[in-house]
């Protein structure tokens, strides 16, 4: 299959943020589209490719915390391509057994996610919007495959800054979460842009399959955590959350800032 041509149903001339980030990462599923979407992304904020890289990051010691903390069960909403250290990786590692729910609504993410994963019982892909929580939490595949009774590690990485009205999406999703579950979640804020490009990115983004993108301050993605008792260090840049002793730094480009945190519910 020629890849630029795209497969049936994908129009390959609208730039995906899933196949951006995919890019941005050293990956190959994307288009020339989301190529150039991407290196208009770099001119804008130089430290776009360390941004990413600093999520997966945080990907890997969140849910290693979570299973620390006694989670088998993890939903991945807007999970993105598949790429190294995905959540099930991750939480089969540290916690064998445990059972794993990505969500997506790119096809193309639906379709590599399932290619991948036909063979493991223990993890499904579906297709879900986060903009619609409620049909999250009611889909018939997400209910048979996790106990949303009992504890589970819920991840909105990189995703929530899509969303104007998130704070009400976030607060459903907590108010059904059962007691003992976490949400880890990691976000754009404006960092050291000028108006210029942050309208420029606001542009960017507006022709991509988000439609549009709302970084928030510091203490706007707090109020995410109402009702969690934030993980030490608490709300920090993406990078500075609990990173490993021997692990190598990542360098410090001007560009965007990106939070992440971990809240645990009483």
């Amino acid at each position: 299959m020629n890849l630029e041509q795209g497969p049936p149903g994908i129009d390959v001339t609208v730039p995906s943020v899933a196949r951006i980030y995919d890019y941005l990462l050293g990956g190959k599923d994307n288009f020339a589209v989301d190529r150039a979407a991407a290196e208009k992304l770099i001119e804008l904020t130089p430290n776009a490719r360390e941004g990413v890289r600093s999520n997966r990051r945080f990907i890997r010691r969140a849910v290693t915390l979570m299973a620390e903390k006694g989670i088998r069960q993890f939903l991945d909403i807007g999970a993105g391509l598949p790429t190294q250290e995905n959540v099930h990786e991750v939480a089969l590692r540290a916690a064998p057994g445990s059972r794993v729910v990505y969500v997506d609504n790119d096809p193309i993410v639906l379709t590599h996610g399932r290619a991948l994963l036909a063979d493991n019982a223990t993890t499904i892909v579906v297709d879900g919007d986060l903009r619609d929580p409620e049909g999250i939490l009611g889909d018939p595949r997400i209910n048979e495959h996790l106990d949303l009774s009992r504890p589970v590690g819920l991840l909105m990485v990189a995703v929530l800054h899509f969303i104007p009205d998130a704070g009400s999406i976030v607060a459903t999703l907590r108010d059904r979460l059962a007691p003992g579950s976490a949400m880890a979640l990691s976000h754009l804020s404006y960092g050291d842009l000028d108006e210029e490009k942050i309208r420029e990115g606001r542009e960017l983004y507006k022709s991509t399959s988000a439609a549009g993108v709302t970084p928030r301050t510091h203490a706007e993605l707090l109020r995410f955590f109402d009702g969690f008792d934030l993980v030490e260090p608490g709300l920090v840049v993406t990078e500075d959350w609990r990173p490993e002793p021997d692990e190598p730094r990542l360098p410090r480009i001007p560009g965007v800032d990106g939070y992440a945190g971990v809240g645990l519910l009483p």
